[in-house]
């Protein structure tokens, strides 16, 4: 799948790699930036997360063209993880890039890329839009220069535009500017690069506004000290781990779908299927040297990694371009990015969080429903108010309830007509069990414990009048059913018997066969009752068909 070196470097591709690698290195800078930033920590960080974790990363992943980056969901994850309570919030960090990069590994290995299916666009549509909005609400301090109060994004958002009088009118001019610039030149031929052009010049208006006005514009510098060159590898504090075990879950599960969306979208080099699996494990890896060489926690961009496909890029090579790129600029322009004003970086990412909102998929949503659009509304609500790693958790748990209420209400149960002529037709059911008749029911759908109250309704009501009848319930295409189902055809049997009918069921699995003698059904009906279907269609059926035609005629 690519992973030979010796596949990287041939004339005919070196070139184009190396173009499309500058282009993403280059634009990683003010992006890494942006995303430290945004997560509240030492932008720095966010820049190492990018440079090392876009390597690390590469080296291992399927996709040959897998841009691993330091995500605004993650980032905002990270935000909210709760660093600050630790004994050193640097090492912290580092600590739980590393924790979720092996938790990354782990669920790789045990191909936990399955999982992506069990995650409800409901879920998923609430908790991206939130996310877009969280960015947008936890950029409006730096934006405006007003450092605001309050105990989550939606307080201090209220505390900003109490203070409108407050606000730095320079930082609003510089962030203007960037914000601009970017609308401006995203749909042209410029396309991505506007984001660097934005930030530098942004950047260049506040040095310019700083040497006039007395409430300057806040720099990089400002903030930390950019030091020039790369860092030196940090361990991680043991210690820490237990307390960041719930957000490095929640990144992981970010991870996860993430990096499935650029499997899934993003073409592999030879035009195979990507695997999404090795792909997590990829992403574990870059989280792991991200953290070793103090950088936050990266994973799957689906920005980044259309960036570089789009510059050109023919191999995985041009991500170690894009690394090598950003560790130049580290060693030499350090000075400069040191002048990088926070103001044009919080436009960036009002930008960004802007993009992530899609009306589109909200009306989709709810189209579909009230209850996906109620749990889309639920996590999106949940999104907004509480640490982002339990809204993760949270948003997982609702998306099983979700696949439970759906499938529970998917079952349906038709009646069976055979035919003379060996033909079957199906039916609706009669409302109630007829008397001195032959009644096949064929239930559809999982037959797991949550729909048993649904099977159990879906079945005909048995009355006084419903005496000397057989019905047949066939389980074919049935591979597993509930102690709980076969605790509704007990009752049913038992209704049936009081009734002076019969049941018979004609199943086709040995484990439905035996979940029946498990839950005690075989024993009610009598094992003489329960039929074992063939490989040939209808044949276990006919035989209990016979029987019971039969017994109603004796």
């Amino acid at each position: 799948m690519g992973l030979d070196p010796r596949t990287w470097f041939s004339r005919s591709t070196l070139r184009k790699d190396a173009v499309a690698g500058a282009i993403l290195g280059v634009e990683a800078v003010p992006d890494g930036l942006a995303a430290g930033l945004l997560a509240g920590v030492n932008p720095l960080a966010g820049l190492y997360g990018y440079l090392f974790g876009m390597v690390g990363a590469a080296v291992l992943t399927s996709s040959a063209f897998m841009a691993v980056q330091a995500t605004s969901a993650m980032a905002l994850v990270v935000s909210d993880a709760g660093l600050e309570s630790l004994p050193n919030p640097e090492r912290g960090l580092f600590t739980l890039a590393i924790l979720t990069g092996i938790i990354m590994v782990i669920a790789g290995l045990l191909r936990g890329g399955r999982l992506i299916s069990f995650v409800p666009t409901a879920v998923m549509t609430g908790f991206v839009t939130a996310i877009g909005v969280n960015i947008i609400l936890g950029q409006l301090s730096n934006f405006t220069g007003y450092q605001a109060q309050g105990a989550n994004r939606l307080l201090k958002t209220i505390d900003v535009f109490l203070h409108v009088g407050q606000w730095n009118i320079p930082s609003l001019v510089v962030g203007a500017i960037a914000v601009l610039i970017i609308v401006v030149l995203l749909p042209t031929r410029v396309g991505s690069m506007g984001l660097v052009i934005a930030v530098v010049v942004g950047s260049a208006c506040a040095v310019v506004l700083n040497a006039w006005v007395q409430n300057p514009v806040v720099l990089l510098r400002d903030i930390v000290d950019v030091p020039r060159g790369l860092p030196a590898p940090v361990l991680p504090s043991i210690a820490d781990a237990p307390t960041l075990l719930i957000p490095a879950l929640s990144l992981t599960f970010i991870g996860l779908v993430q990096g499935a969306a650029v499997s899934a979208g993003i073409p592999t080099a030879d035009g195979r299927r990507a695997d999404a699996n090795r792909d997590f494990m990829g992403q574990g890896l870059g989280n792991v040297v991200s953290g070793l060489f103090q950088g936050m926690p990266v994973g799957g961009s689906m920005s980044g990694s259309s960036l570089i496909v789009q510059a050109g890029a023919k191999t995985r090579l041009s991500l170690f371009v894009a690394g090598a790129v950003m560790a130049v600029v580290v060693f030499l322009l350090a000075d400069v990015v040191a002048f990088v004003a926070m103001p044009a970086l919080a436009g960036l990412l009002i930008v960004v969080g802007w993009r992530a909102i899609k009306p589109s998929r909200v009306y989709s949503v709810m189209k579909s429903g009230a209850l996906p659009t109620t749990i889309m509304a639920v996590t999106f609500g949940l999104t907004l108010v509480i640490p982002l790693q339990f809204a993760v958790l949270v948003g997982v748990g609702l998306g099983v309830i979700l696949y439970v209420a759906e499938q529970s209400n998917s079952v349906r149960v038709r009646a069976v007509r055979l035919t003379d002529d060996g033909r079957m037709r199906e039916t609706d059911p009669p409302a109630v069990v007829p008397p001195g008749e032959v009644l096949v029911l064929q239930p559809y759908g999982s037959l797991f414990f949550a729909s048993a109250p649904v099977f159990e309704r879906r079945l005909p009501e048995v009355s006084r009048e419903s005496s000397g009848s057989v019905v047949i319930v066939r389980l074919r295409g049935t591979d597993e059913i509930g102690l709980s189902h076969v605790e509704v055809l007990r009752r049913f049997a038992a209704q049936l018997r009081d009734a002076d009918s019969t049941l018979k069921v004609v199943a086709t699995q040995d484990r439905v066969i035996s979940q029946l003698a498990a839950g005690g059904l075989t024993a009610d009906i009598g094992a003489d009752n329960v039929y074992r279907g063939t490989e040939w269609v209808g044949e276990g059926l006919r035989r209990a068909y016979a029987d019971a035609r039969a017994e109603v005629e004796d």
